[in-house]
């Protein structure tokens, strides 16, 4: 689970945003007020628990986190459908995504041609 260590004003300063660049981490935060920023990982969060973590008993974190990293990866992104993807699986969504972002350049580029 993830905590809020830093306060947004941490979380701006020019040597964490150093820090974060120096390790390939990228930083997402949106505007002030904007309570969409976060609605997906704020879903994920409540589905992971209600779905998973509280039906389940882990003997160690490690034992913890690896099978909520498995059902992230074999059940939630695979085959969990999403309201928000037209009722269709994040893997199965992106790739059609993708399917259409690369059949519209190649439209876009033949039109240019």
């Amino acid at each position: 689970m993830l905590r809020r260590l830093l306060e947004p004003k941490e979380y701006t300063a020019a040597r964490y945003q150093a820090e974060c660049r120096k390790h390939g981490v990228v930083q997402s935060m949106g505007r002030v007020g904007c309570a969409l920023d976060n609605g997906a990982a704020e879903s994920l969060n409540s589905t992971l628990k209600v779905e998973f973590v509280h039906r389940h008993y882990f003997r160690t974190r490690a034992e913890g986190r690896l099978k909520i990293a498995t059902w992230i990866a074999d059940f939630y992104n695979v085959k969990r459908r999403h309201s928000a993807n037209d009722g269709l699986p994040p893997v199965t969504f992106e790739r059609q995504m993708i399917e259409k972002r690369q059949a519209s350049s190649a439209l876009l580029r033949a039109a240019v041609a």
